[in-house]
């Protein structure tokens, strides 16, 4: 089995980035064949992988990477074959955002399979959706529940938030101390139920004066810094008078830098805002919304499954290890089997050989030029596909990047 250049599917959501600005526009031009860039589209994701809406194709011959992979089985490699049968189990995707997504959460795998089997309408499959995002550009979104010293204070600081949570909910907050863990994580469960249960005529009236205020410059709330004060007029531009605005005081406000990366477990609440990023996940469409989205939103299923324990902004940031082998590679592994990210950084002018796994992986090439003897020359957007055990070495011509998603062995 040899290495194999993919061509991706491209996905032109309403939240993408327009045109070139967008690192999915600039990847396909790349990627696909006959592609030409349209500046008043939306360019949204890349897809690497084998989902049946987005399917992966080998360039050189046409044939669906799933195709590929049935009749080639022994390519996934033990890792794998010993956990997920005959199927590749991560999508790879790159993401460019210009507008809010919606604030949601994914189920684990005991949940998934229950959501699936009770309501196979909303939640098409069996399996859990766990998520990486690995930041190209300066990246924003929202991950996990605030520390509770900073949900107090906006509490008790800005009235339209304890108008929409009640009071009930406000004295719980007011009277609970920090140390109580369990208590802190009913205060907040208490307050976000109350907030998604609100009437949507109150959390309108509430948004409307919290946003006026916050629009005069000359308005001072001290708990609200520059920052959230942006954020919120931002994200009431691109959804006026959604729940989910409120969620900005429940929320860590993530800033990413390039290189860096959160990972998102299950029942984490989060949004991305906006920036490019890789992204990789477990092969699932299992989403529960909670805002700033027109979908449908199962509040109920949602409130009861999240993950309340707060924590400080900079506990979501994922650490990477560095390879044993190679100080080249960044290796971002989270808790679960179904992928892990390697980030690989190749100088110039190298003839560098990529490690051989026991699984199959995808790799992107995001910087930089080079060639690999037998796929010809390489740039930003080229995707192959690499069979286990298989080799692959690359002549670099300029400084290159690259992201890899497999399979590793759990630590």
């Amino acid at each position: 089995m040899e290495v194999v250049r993919i061509e991706c599917a491209i996905k032109n959501y309403h939240w993408g980035k327009f045109g070139c600005d967008s690192k999915v526009a600039q990847f396909a031009k790349s990627n696909v064949q006959e592609f030409t860039v349209e500046e008043g589209k939306p360019y949204a994701e890349l897809w690497m992988g084998t989902l049946p809406t987005g399917p992966s194709v080998i360039k050189s011959s046409g044939m669906l990477l799933s195709d590929y992979i049935s009749k080639n089985p022994a390519c996934l490699g033990s890792t794998i074959l010993n956990q997920f049968q005959e199927q590749l189990p991560f999508l790879f995707k790159v993401l460019s955002v210009n507008k809010s997504l919606s604030i949601q959460a994914h189920p684990n795998k005991k949940h998934a399979e229950e959501l699936n089997r009770k309501c196979p309408e909303k939640y098409g499959d069996p399996n859990h959706k766990p998520e990486m995002a690995l930041a190209l550009t300066d990246f924003e979104g929202m991950c996990g529940f605030r520390p509770f010293s900073q949900f107090q204070a906006f509490v008790r600081g800005v009235e339209e938030l304890s108008a929409v949570i009640g009071e009930d909910a406000v004295k719980k907050v007011n009277d609970t101390q920090l140390a109580d863990l369990e208590g802190v994580k009913s205060a907040i469960k208490q307050s976000f139920t109350c907030l998604m249960r609100c009437e949507s005529s109150r959390i309108e009236e509430q948004i409307t004066k919290l946003v006026g205020r916050l629009a005069d410059v000359s308005t001072d709330i001290p708990c609200i810094d520059d920052s959230l004060r942006e954020l919120i007029l931002r994200l009431n531009e691109q959804f006026p008078g959604d729940v989910g605005i409120f969620s900005a005081f429940f929320l860590n406000h993530m800033k990413l830098k390039p290189g860096e990366a959160m990972f998102l477990a299950a029942n984490l609440p989060h949004a991305y805002l906006s920036g490019d990023c890789i992204e990789c996940m477990a092969k699932s469409d299992n989403v529960v919304r909670a805002g700033l989205t027109p979908k449908f939103k199962d509040v109920d299923t949602l409130v009861e499954m999240l993950d309340y324990t707060p924590k400080a902004m900079e506990e979501n940031i994922m650490s990477y290890t560095q390879g044993e082998d190679d100080s080249n590679v960044k290796v971002f592994q989270p808790p679960v089997p179904d992928f892990a990210v390697h980030s690989i950084q190749i100088p110039a002018h190298q003839l560098y050989n990529l490690t051989t796994e026991n699984s199959a992986s995808i790799v992107i090439v995001t910087a930089g030029e080079g060639q690999i003897p037998s796929l010809g020359e390489i740039n930003a957007g080229h995707t192959m596909f690499i069979p286990a055990r298989e080799g692959v070495s690359i002549q670099t011509s300029s400084d290159m990047t690259l992201y890899r998603a497999l399979c590793l062995p759990q630590i």
